[in-house]
Parts: structure tokens; sequence; C-alpha cells
């Protein structure tokens, strides 16, 4: 935790005024430096889109923990995603990225998204050639990595500046690092039920309240929730419905929620896995821990809702729904 706080206030504890005016300072001065500043440019420039009308913020919203608002973001031409867009706070180390796992760094990562033709669209070579063709660019990726743009720095800048964005200062931390009232009671309650009764323990572990693992939660019934998940990577028949457990920090400002953005708020989210069968009584393959259901009482729900957004970075909470 105190190496994650230091990464956060060293690179990643900057305001959303400062995140959002960021590429404009260093478009116009032409000043980055490290291979974070140059990946925070890029990740604001419409020219990674193959129409030059989306950015990477376009989708994930600064102010949003970096992520959308809505089930489906848009690409270029108004083409729709087939997945949530999710939060990419708190991704450093992680095994393994997106939905169904097809990623395995930060660098794989952020290719997919300027590739794929339902976002931005962009093939990576003229990707590379309109960059060496921007003087800006072109003097920028000298001063950073001694060379002309290639895919490979690219790619390194844009995870350079994502490994910034690592989020450590919320009631919780200061909780269990100590503070015992900077939670409220019914926070503190709701972490109980979320490591006790609740068992939302077993999938949402660590210091980001993630195992890095994939899990069927029974949303997919081969009817109206189509989306295969990890098979859609693997193919492997045994993966159909899994998905990868999302991290939970800030996880109250990344509304909608799953992989479809099915549910609005965090209390749906709660409903579901309270009585999973009331809301997808056929899901295919579920995970046996969710047969059961929990019993959580109103009280309990909201303390558990609570605790959740005890999660939220200082910097994201006055985007927190009430």
């Amino acid at each position: 935790m105190i190496i994650r706080r230091m990464i956060f206030l060293l690179l990643g504890g900057l305001s959303i005024a400062t995140l959002l005016a960021g590429f404009q300072t260093s478009r116009n001065n032409n000043t980055p430096v490290t291979k974070a500043q140059l990946g925070e440019q890029l990740f604001f420039d419409n020219i990674l889109s193959k129409d030059k009308t989306l950015s990477c913020a376009s989708c994930h919203l600064p102010q949003y923990a970096f992520a959308d608002t809505v089930a489906f973001s848009k690409g270029i031409n108004g083409t729709p995603t087939t997945r949530n867009t999710p939060a990419i706070t708190n991704l450093s180390g992680r095994p393994n990225y997106f939905w169904d796992g097809r990623a395995a760094t930060l660098e794989e990562q952020a290719l997919q998204p300027i590739i794929s033709p339902a976002e931005m669209g962009l093939p990576i070579q003229e990707a590379v050639d309109r960059l060496n063709a921007d003087v800006v660019y072109q003097q920028a990726f000298r001063q950073v990595f001694n060379t002309p743009v290639t895919e490979k720095n690219l790619l390194q800048a844009i995870a350079a500046f994502e490994r910034t964005l690592e989020t450590a200062n919320s009631p919780y931390d200061r909780y269990i690092n100590g503070d015992d009232h900077a939670m409220s009671p019914e926070a503190i309650r709701g972490r109980l039920l979320f490591i006790g009764k609740a068992n939302c323990n077993n999938c949402h572990s660590g210091e980001d309240f993630t195992a890095d693992r994939f899990k069927n939660i029974g949303l997919y019934n081969g009817k109206n929730l189509l989306d295969a998940g990890r098979f859609d990577a693997t193919r492997d028949t045994a993966h159909m419905g899994f998905f990868k457990v999302p991290g939970l920090r800030n996880v109250a400002v990344t509304a909608p929620y799953m992989h479809n953005g099915m549910f609005k708020t965090l209390r749906e989210v709660i409903a579901y896995y309270n009585k999973p069968d009331v809301v997808v009584h056929d899901g295919i393959n579920r995970d046996l821990s969710l047969n059961a259901p929990l019993n959580l009482s109103e009280q309990e729900v909201s303390d558990l809702e609570a605790f959740l957004v005890a999660l939220t970075d200082d910097r994201f909470v006055k985007r927190v729904a009430h």
C-alpha cells in the first residue's frame, strides 16, 4: 500500500482539471519529456482515430475513473462497441486485460482500441505514419525515445501513461491505515459483509479487489445473453460465459456495470448477487458459489453499497451517484 501511495503521489495524483488540460498544454508547448507524458498527450489526441474524431479519452472519461457512462461506447461512424468500456485505473501489473483477457500486457491492451474497426479504426502502420508526419510528434518521440515513431514505442508511451493511473486515496485506504473514523459505520459494517456473509471477497480480493481470475457469474444463457466472454479469446468451451473479474476501486463512479452494462446502479448489482435467479434464472454453468441466495436484508444491502462507495479515490468523489 505504501508503494501504491508513492506512485499515486508522484505520478498519478493529478486533479481532473489537470488531466483534462494536460493534452492541450503539452501539445501547445511540445514539452513531453517522459514516456508517460507523451502517452498522456497521445491518450487525449484524436489523431489516433481513422477520421480524427475520437481519442482514447472519448470512451475512457477521466472524471469517471477513465470508464464511460453508457453501456456501449460509440466508435468512429457512431458504431457501438460490443462490451462495456472498463475503467483503466489501477491496472499496473495485471496479468491480463479486457473482459475476455485477450491481452497480456498494457501495451497489447493499448493497441486494440486503435485498430478495432468498431472503435478508432486506424491500422497501426497508418497510425505510425501519421505520427511521423506530424512535426510535434516527430520532435516528441525523438526527445523521449531518440527514434522516430514505431509501433513499439507508440504503445509503450500510452501504456506508460496508463501505469500512472494508480489510486490509493480513498476512505477505505485511510481506514486500513489506522484512521478508524475514515469510513462511516455503514461502510465498516459493509466491509465485514464483503468478506463474510456476502462472500464478495471470494472473487474480489487483493489490494485492488480483483483476484485476476475469470468467473462465470451467470450472465450468459445462449438466448438473450449471448456474449460468451473468455471463450472468444481461447475457443475453449470450458470458458463459455467466463469474464475477467474487474477491480472494484472507484466502482461507484463507473456505472453502468458488467460486461454488457446491464446494471445501472450498484444496488442493482448487489440485488443480482443477493438473488441471482430472480434476475437471470437460466445462466449456463454459473459459478456454484452463486447458487444459493445471500438473503441480505435491506440494511445489509445499504451497508454493502456504502463500503463499495468508500473505495472511491478522493479525486472522483464528486462523481459518486447518490
